[in-house]
């Protein structure tokens, strides 16, 4: 196993001289509609292979908060999509967003399958001349998501911060076949305010697939944490955004609640906690950030046409040859870990991590807030733990968690050397990536 770490963005806080005043925490929210004008192939279920959308349920909406403390900046996005840019979005995002300034993005996708396919590129056989309006799309979201960052920034004010928690009972575990099933069970919130109190933006981040729609539906929706959201900012009076967790293993446990009313519901207890927080200015603020980027091998031969061919079957053929792009070198995920005021640790992932990634980070990370990102800065198809792959099934077999056993598991204890590198237990220096 070949393993690269690039190291994209390492942001230090300054050090400031015994008794010099701490540096101003700002938080400024931006969003767009990233909804497609036009019909384009939706992302989700391969039993749709190239079929159009046939109009619109709800919008999507990409919602970002950039973080400021002094020189250092981290934006955090939340899309109604199915999935974290492209790695040829990502490029042109960071190129763009670093220019003024922002060193470190998180930008993740609900995992919606009522959302556009995004990876057509304007080559033919890869989309150009048969889908040229999803090719046109997938140009136009990363300067959507651009816009969003910057709108953000520049709104960007000196702010407060409170986290809330709590475990619910709202998912399930749909793939093992043990007597006990893992879920991750924690709702969590972070509620950003003005200097006044007032709320600017409420950051929620919960595990658990969107599929609460039928699939023959061919109607833009972000599902279940499009009404969540929608039920936060109509009680709240402010900006919500969704951050989908370890989802990878988990689907919506919510018994005969439709749509609207199971992400209602889980607003209702999001609301619940918003108000219980009592926000504070950040002790020590601070942003610390690492990107690492992977080289796994896969467990499925991209070269050989005969699986090729069969995969253009399962999906369509423009929407594989853009895949096997990617794949050529072998699977290449992507880790960022942040450490925010010392206190809060931010993972994102670049696929469908399975629940126990989660659970166990947050158990060894010896930080009093821990959340997961899934579907984070790109898609590398599911992450399935060690012992989840052994038994095989949708999501843990190699046709779509072609990543080698136990690269989630070799992420996670980076995710946790870096954190413990940013909290100082380990000298920077001796810690050789």
């Amino acid at each position: 196993m070949k393993r690269i770490f690039a190291v994209f963005c390492l942001s230090i806080v300054t050090a400031f001289s015994a008794g010099a005043e701490e540096p101003t925490f700002k938080v400024g929210f931006g969003m767009r509609d990233i909804t497609p004008e036009k019909a384009t192939p939706m992302w989700g279920y391969g039993a749709r292979h190239a079929a159009l959308s046939q109009g619109v349920l709800d919008p999507l909406m990409a919602k970002a908060v950039v973080i400021e403390v002094g020189d250092d900046r981290l934006a955090i996005v939340g899309t109604d999509i199915g999935r974290g840019p492209t790695k040829a979005m990502m490029e042109q995002i960071r190129e763009a967003i670093g220019k003024e300034g922002i060193q470190t993005v998180m930008i993740s996708g609900s995992h919606s399958h009522h959302g556009p396919v995004i990876e057509l590129t304007d080559r033919e056989g890869f989309g150009k001349g048969k889908f040229d309006d999803a090719v046109a799309y997938a140009k136009r979201l990363p300067e959507l998501l651009i816009e969003a960052i910057l709108e953000a920034k520049k709104n960007a004010q000196p702010a407060k911060i409170g986290i809330a928690k709590k475990d619910v009972d709202l998912n399930r575990n749909r793939h093992t076949k043990q007597p006990v099933k893992p879920t991750d069970p924690m709702l969590a919130v972070v509620r950003f305010d003005s200097l006044d109190g007032k709320p600017l933006a409420v950051l929620v981040n919960f595990a658990a697939h969107p599929v609460t729609l039928p699939t023959e539906l061919l109607k833009f929706s972000p599902d279940y944490p499009g009404a969540l959201q929608s039920r936060v900012e109509s009680v709240m009076k402010t900006n919500c955004f969704f951050m989908q967790g370890a989802a990878g293993d988990l689907s919506p446990n919510r018994g005969e609640l439709d749509t609207k009313a199971f992400g209602a519901a889980i607003g209702d207890h999001v609301v619940s906690m918003a108000q219980s927080i009592e926000t504070a200015l950040p002790k020590r603020p601070s942003i610390k950030a690492k990107v690492d980027k992977f080289q796994f091998s896969s467990r499925i031969a991209f070269n050989n046409p005969l699986v090729m061919s069969a995969f253009s079957q399962a999906f369509f053929p423009e929407l594989v040859n853009n895949f096997m792009i990617e794949t050529k070198h072998g699977i290449e995920p992507e880790l960022t870990t942040v450490l925010l005021n010392g206190n809060l640790a931010l993972v994102g992932g670049s696929g469908e991590f399975f629940c126990n990634h989660s659970n166990r980070l947050k158990q060894r990370a010896y930080v009093p807030d821990t959340l997961f990102f899934g579907y984070c800065n790109g898609h590398n198809m599911y992450f399935p733990t060690i012992e989840a792959a052994s038994e095989g099934g949708y999501g843990g077999d190699a046709t779509v968690s072609p990543v080698q056993v136990g690269a989630g598991e070799t992420m996670m204890n980076l995710a946790l050397i870096n954190l413990y590198t940013m909290l100082g237990k380990f000298p920077a220096d001796t810690i050789k990536h």
